[in-house]
């Protein structure tokens, strides 16, 4: 894509900046705040303020300008952020802090990030290739953590009551439109108590592009409410009890349905839709008791806990109508609970910081699905998970830092995992019935991490990590459909995957500007996939029958030029190998990795009166093409991804905002400004052409 090499040339050799988040505090690179500057890993912050002045829609989107993030979209909504190479359960997402993956996951790009309601979100904190030492299995690609809004009690005047609130309304005009709407209302005492409720109501039109035109079946309701109370124990230890729920219905995979009329650009052709119908509904709620603070006596042993207890339920269902395949109806559903524990202690130790402390997070699984012919006949069980399963997970760490002048820190850790499942009835690939088998896994990590201050705003950091990701109920016994309708089973005989990251970058921070960047190179053994049972199958059979590596780079950063003025913006490459059986029991196969971020970048500026009433913004999102996919690869899965690979794109943005008033505030955006027809790499639909999209917000 010859028109988009000057723009990725500027983006890459000038100091090109991300969001104006100089230096922000983040929790989830070492469990206790630190400034992103004092992180000895890559890291990206994004707030509910960027989120809503460009016009994030979903938590995956929110990520779409982050340098390493390549956001897949199987549909509409779904969302899946390939992070460093890795999507779905090879990265682990919090919320709060509490673990939202669950043995229930299945393999490839996933739609459970989906499943948390962006407009719930206070920020987001990203750290790439941590690895597994504070966190567990699945923190590979990256961790990202969701700190949901609450009422900040400790900020208001001490002894006063208090109450807030806001409305707020979005509309987007692309295709069928798309009405959201925020009712958000806060009080408490300062210093005393605070409560917070959030209410989200979602009415997702469907969308449309130049290309194709109205993509029938995008569209989707959603209805999500978050609830938080918090209490000041005393004036340095606080309780929270927190609860949050999340209900999509009849999402549609559209590219499997006849409502994809396939799409071709520039020689680039991708098959259209065979199937009826494939929906889903998905259900997940969040519900936790914490109790944190810090002792105020100096020399004190502990100085910082907190301790959660937490209870999840999940319920996702999907229908597929398959037609003109023999046995063309299935449906499933899974039920899931979890039950969770989490501690986190912090010590001083000598010249340096201990963190340390356990997690533990205990799953009940039920299942039930069938197949059968559309006119009732040849009626089977067909079960998506081992029904009426269990899966422990239990870790301990501890990580060390060590500050042996003010310029150098330290930092290593090390945890023990233990993994146990408990699978209860489920069919194996001969399609026999199993019951009452169990597995475990025992796995231990380490990492070393240093980072060295050059001076006042120069610094440099790296490390090794390692990571795994033990087995879950989907690899163990797993039967649903994957990339263009085959079917992914699992097997019993599966191990933990092993990947070890190497990683240095540069970072410096000043007042009116940062600047990042940073190498990795992550190597991936005994990884759990999908090996087609034929040559030529789309149907797989899962085993530890792969490696890969992948390698990249990434620059980022800000630049404040003037009071009112802000440059910033974003390069990104990455390049990886996988070597797997072409078939079971066939010849090892060395190909490129099949979702692959392309060359990426970004540019934005951002100009803001004196008084902060009015902002206006521009942006442009540059992607090379993506071709680096085999023939085969790319015919397995060719309704989402074309011939020769997913062509490039360049995307332009205006966002603009005005504060009426003190209690008023109003937004408004007009994206892909040249009604582009494009997709990102992977996705199941095209992105929607030139949109135009209005906000208003009333606050008191």
């Amino acid at each position: 894509m010859n028109q988009s090499a000057p723009i990725l040339f500027l983006i890459a050799t000038t100091p090109v900046f991300a969001q104006d988040f100089l230096d922000p505090l983040f929790v989830t690179a070492s469990r206790s705040e630190q400034a992103a500057s004092s992180a000895a890993y890559s890291t990206a912050y994004v707030d509910a303020d960027f989120m809503r002045d460009n016009t994030r829609r979903t938590l995956p989107e929110a990520l779409q300008y982050t340098p390493g993030v390549l956001v897949q979209k199987t549909a509409h909504g779904h969302g899946s952020p390939f992070i460093r190479g890795f999507t779905g359960r090879q990265n682990l997402l919090l919320l709060d802090g509490v673990r939202l993956n669950n043995s229930t996951l299945r393999s490839g790009p996933v739609q459970y990030w989906n499943t948390v309601d962006s407009l719930s979100i206070d920020h987001l904190e990203l750290i790439k290739s941590q690895g597994s030492v504070l966190y567990g299995s699945d923190a590979v690609g990256g961790t990202l953590n969701g700190f949901t809004k609450f009422s900040d009690f400790r900020s208001r005047a001490a002894g006063e009551a208090y109450v807030g609130g806001s409305a707020s309304y979005e509309f987007r005009a692309n295709g069928q439109g798309s009405h959201i709407g925020r009712l958000e209302t806060e009080t408490g005492v300062g210093g005393k108590f605070g409560v917070w409720l959030g209410l989200s109501a979602k009415d997702y039109g469907d969308i449309e592009d130049s290309s194709v035109g109205r993509m029938t079946g995008t569209g989707y309701p959603e209805e999500d409410i978050d609830f938080r109370a918090d209490w000041a124990v005393t004036a340095d230890s606080t309780l929270t009890f927190a609860y949050n729920r999340v209900n999509q219905d009849a999402i549609s995979r559209w590219h499997r349905t006849p409502d994809n009329p396939g799409w071709e650009k520039d020689g680039h052709v991708a098959e259209p839709g065979l199937w009826n119908t494939n929906t889903y509904d998905q259900e997940r709620s969040l519900t936790y008791l914490r109790y944190a603070g810090e002792n105020p006596q100096s020399g004190s042993f502990i100085q910082r806990w907190n301790a959660t207890i937490s209870y999840q339920s999940s319920a996702d269902s999907e229908f597929q109508d398959r037609n003109p395949a023999q046995n063309s109806i299935r449906a499933s559903n899974i039920d899931l609970e979890t039950f969770g524990t989490d501690l986190t202690l912090e010590s001083e130790a000598g010249p340096g910081t201990l963190v340390y402390g356990f997690d533990f997070y205990h799953d009940n699984v039920n299942s039930s699905g069938y197949q059968q012919r559309a006119d009732g006949s040849n009626f089977k069980e067909v079960l998506p998970i081992a029904d009426d399963s269990e899966y422990d997970l239990f870790g301990s760490f501890a990580q060390y830092v060590w500050r042996p002048s003010d310029a150098v820190e330290i930092t290593a850790g090390a945890r023990y995992t233990h993994a146990k499942a408990t699978l209860g009835r489920f069919f194996d690939a001969n399609n026999v019935e199993q019951t009452d088998q169990s597995q475990s896994w025992d796995s231990a990590v380490g990492a070393l991490r240093g980072l060295y201050r050059i001076n006042s705003t120069w610094s440099v950091f790296g490390g090794i990590s390692q990571a795994f990701r033990a087995p879950n109920l989907d690899d163990l016994s797993g039967n649903m459909s994957s990339r263009s309708g085959g079917d992914s089973l699992g097997s019993v005989d599966v191990d933990p995957e092993k990947f070890l990251t190497y990683e240095i970058g540069v970072r410096q921070v000043a007042d009116s500007y940062s600047f990042a960047g940073s190498v990795f190179y992550t190597d991936a053994d005994d990884l759990i996939t999908g090996v087609p049972v034929v040559s030529g199958s789309k149907n797989q059979v899962t085993t530890n029958a792969s490696s890969a590596y992948i390698y990249g780079v990434e620059v980022e950063g800000a630049w404040r030029f003037s009071p009112q003025w802000t440059l910033s913006g974003f390069a990104a490459w990455q390049d990886g190998r996988t070597e797997s059986p072409a078939y079971l029991g066939g010849p090892l196969s060395d190909k490129p990795m099949t979702r692959q971020l392309p060359l990426t970048g970004s540019l934005a500026l951002r100009w803001t009166t004196p008084s902060e009433k009015y902002w206006i913004e521009g942006r442009m999102l540059v992607a090379a093409t993506e071709d680096r996919i085999t023939a085969e690869d790319q015919a397995a899965d060719n309704q989402r991804i074309p011939t020769n690979g997913t062509p490039g794109y360049i995307i332009a943005s205006l966002h603009a905002g005005w504060k009426v008033s003190e209690h008023i505030d109003l937004t408004c955006g007009i994206e892909n400004l040249t009604d582009e027809d494009y997709r990102s790499h992977g996705s199941g639909q095209n992105e929607p052409g030139l949109s135009g999209i209005f906000g208003a917000k009333v606050s008191w």
